[in-house]
């Protein structure tokens, strides 16, 4: 069977931000609540997805690999092959790094834990 096509194949980032993120079985995991862009290539590095809080309170935030996100038009939501506690093991970064860091650490240790569902690194 074919996937579903998107109407449209490119969306601005702002539309992006708030898109829910769901796991294989159709469970809720968050929401997107920004991306994180490589300055110089252009890539795409990470979906920041926003889990847990209530209104925004107490959400933990968690660096995804933009690779790891497939769109499912059907379901209006980014895919992932995580459980919930998967995610809430995963790497996170404080509600004031959204905006950006430089730490090869902390950059490092976000794709060494995803590098067991088979995505690497946005630089390689």
């Amino acid at each position: 069977m074919t996937a579903k096509k998107p109407a449209h194949p490119l969306i601005p980032a702002d539309r992006v931000n708030g898109t829910d993120v769901v796991n294989t079985a159709g469970e809720k995991l968050g929401k997107i609540e920004d991306v994180a862009i490589e300055k110089v290539s252009g890539d795409v590095a990470y979906a920041i997805l926003s889990f847990g809080g209530l209104l925004g309170i107490g959400a933990k935030y968690h660096p995804v690999p933009w690779k790891l996100l497939k769109y499912d038009p059907d379901k209006r939501a980014y895919v992932v092959p995580m459980s919930r506690d998967d995610l809430q093991h995963a790497p996170m970064i404080d509600e004031k790094e959204l905006s950006g860091w430089t730490d090869a650490q902390t950059r490092d240790s976000i794709y060494g834990f995803y590098s067991s569902y088979g995505v690497g690194p946005y630089w390689g």
